[in-house]
């Protein structure tokens, strides 16, 4: 695109007499005013072109532009300054530059399953990890008894015999445990292994 010249102003390029005063976003359209104060419109899509005469300006512009225009001021060739030298656009006469967005909450209803999915995830590791150090194991085993753990090669009339038990309070304090065959790996409840005392002489 080349550089600019006077060739591409309003003055040179519109018909003696008329002026620009706003654009349509919603139609595409250009709006103009005659001398004798009646309004036309531009081709849709089209800056210059054939121009169509109507009533009155679209509500989108009827708002500031109409205001400005008995001033015969051009809205978009010199738009007006406020403090801090901020432009004034044609549509925000007195509205706050920051304005309050309010939450859209179908936005929200699609992430809903990936919520859910976390959810479900820090219920498990709250459920198998964080919870179980929490509470205190029931005891296995009776008192005056404590676990072992079954090593191959172990049955049960041996393991009571080398604990000064019979076989009846070796069932009797472990019931769910099959005798024949003792799994390996597994606990059952024998009374604790009696400690040597050592007497020292002097």
């Amino acid at each position: 695109m080349g550089r600019w010249t006077q060739y591409d102003e309003d003055d040179y390029r519109l018909p003696e007499g008329m002026k620009r005063i706003g654009y349509d976003s919603d139609s595409g359209r250009y709006y103009f005013r005659d001398t004798d104060g009646s309004i036309w419109k531009g081709a849709e899509g089209v800056e210059f072109g054939e121009m169509t005469k109507v009533n009155g300006l679209p509500s989108s512009l009827a708002g500031g532009s109409e205001a400005e225009d008995t001033r015969g001021t051009d809205v978009e060739a010199s738009p007006r300054r406020r403090n801090g030298d901020y432009e004034l656009l044609t549509d925000d006469q007195d509205q706050p530059m920051a304005h309050r967005s309010t939450v859209n909450v179908d936005s929200f209803k699609s992430l809903f399953p990936f919520f859910l999915i976390i959810a479900v995830i820090l219920l498990l590791v709250w459920r198998l990890i964080v919870s179980p150090g929490l509470s205190t194991p029931p005891k296995k085993c009776p008192e005056n008894t404590s676990p072992h753990w079954i090593q191959p090669g172990d049955s049960c009339w041996e393991l009571s015999r080398t604990h000064s038990w019979t076989l009846d309070q070796f069932k009797e304090a472990n019931p769910k445990v099959e005798c024949d065959p003792l799994i390996p790996g597994t606990s059952i409840c024998l009374p604790p292994p009696k400690v040597k005392r050592s007497v020292r002489r002097l």
